[in-house]
């Protein structure tokens, strides 16, 4: 898959939570942008006194890539204050365009996969892979039974990004667990899976298994540590965790 450059024009925009924003792009040179769930691009830019700079996204995409590339390109930008790409993304008016490349990244589902079970964990803007993967993990759940846990760290409801999205796809799909754990306040009327703490308090209650299980880790980098030594801990070895860490960048 080949790395490229490209204009990136602003269809759309929607506030996330209080902090974090969605992004909808279409590439400005009319090609697709032919990706793999769970890898990420670059946006370029430059600081004020001229200097060249990038931050990387995640895509949030969710495409059904039996179809072919997908048009729309989906990303979460987290508001720093003070930043410099916060300051670009929130003065972007909607058909402007921003300078980008890739896709970058290996943070995937892998087609040589034969596990029983992915545990996926992630915090803030670190569960976008996750959402852009749904359709993937649709069809694993449908071919040969995989089973899914996606634990979201979150520090209250309103900022627990595609929430209602996963929420949904767990209803639909008996073989996905959602489970959201808030570690500053609880939902009202809170789902029977929602726990109270941090992501890497509540792993262990899902027993992971070095025979069936395949670990991914994505967000703070805190937490991608503190889970990575808890499930090699529970016995899974090094190749059966995929980590991304998020180190947040103004």
């Amino acid at each position: 898959m080949a790395i490229q450059h490209f204009p990136l024009k602003l269809v759309s925009r929607r506030m996330l939570a209080p902090t974090v924003g969605h992004y909808t792009f279409v590439r400005d040179d009319g090609q697709p942008l032919d990706y793999i769930p769970g890898q990420f691009i670059q946006v370029h830019f430059q600081y004020a006194d001229g200097t060249a700079t990038k931050r990387s996204y995640s895509l949030a995409t969710i495409h059904d890539h039996a179809l072919g590339p997908g048009e729309a390109v989906e990303i979460a930008v987290s508001y720093v204050p003070g930043g410099a790409a916060t300051a670009l993304f929130e003065g972007l008016d909607i058909g402007g365009t921003v300078d980008a490349s890739g896709p970058f990244g290996r943070f995937c589902l892998m087609p040589a996969d034969s596990n029983k079970r992915y545990l996926l964990i992630g915090t803030g803007t670190g569960v976008t892979p996750y959402r852009a993967m749904l359709p993937q993990l649709e069809t694993l759940m449908r071919q040969r039974g995989v089973e899914v846990v996606l634990l979201f760290g979150a520090r209250t409801p309103v900022e627990l990004l595609y929430g209602d999205e996963f929420r949904a796809f767990a209803d639909k799909h008996p073989n996905f667990r959602f489970v959201p754990c808030f570690s500053r306040e609880l939902p009202e009327n809170a789902h029977p899976d929602v726990r109270r703490g941090y992501v890497q308090q509540h792993l262990a209650e899902f027993a992971p298994d070095l025979a069936h299980d395949i670990a991914y880790l994505c967000g703070n980098p805190n937490m991608v540590d503190a889970c990575f030594e808890t499930l090699k801990e529970c016995g899974l070895p090094v190749p059966q965790i995929r980590r991304e860490k998020y180190v947040s960048s103004k």
